[in-house]
């Protein structure tokens, strides 16, 4: 995956003009668990986003509002829907830290985990 790609991957799961309703964040608006795999992908894309915007001084406002939206508004929509009694997937909870975790890296161009 490239920075295009990985850009693109985030901004088609995250933000409501790009989203259709297989979309990460529109899943949990719904009530239903990610796709299989679409955590994995992603986590993937942060990391090549990160990977891309090393050392860069600024973010795009769109890939910062995906940035926001995938690691604050995915975790409020699962606890709402764990408040309203969504049976969620066990490992969701930890999948979206990871994913906020690494949203967090890109905002302060922290080293990736695994340096």
């Amino acid at each position: 995956m490239d920075f295009q790609s990985a850009h693109q991957e985030l901004v088609s799961q995250t933000l409501p003009q790009y989203e259709t309703n297989a979309a990460f964040l529109e899943r949990l608006r719904q009530g239903h668990p990610p796709l299989p795999g679409q955590v994995t992908s992603l986590l993937l894309a942060l990391k090549v986003i990160h990977s891309g915007l090393r050392g860069d001084t600024a973010l795009n406002r769109e890939l910062a509002h995906a940035l926001f939206l995938v690691a604050y508004e995915s975790r409020n929509l699962f606890e709402s829907g764990r408040a309203a009694g969504v049976s969620w997937p066990p490992l969701l909870d930890q999948d979206l830290e990871r994913l906020a975790i690494a949203a967090y890296r890109i905002f302060t161009d922290a080293p990736s985990e695994n340096k």
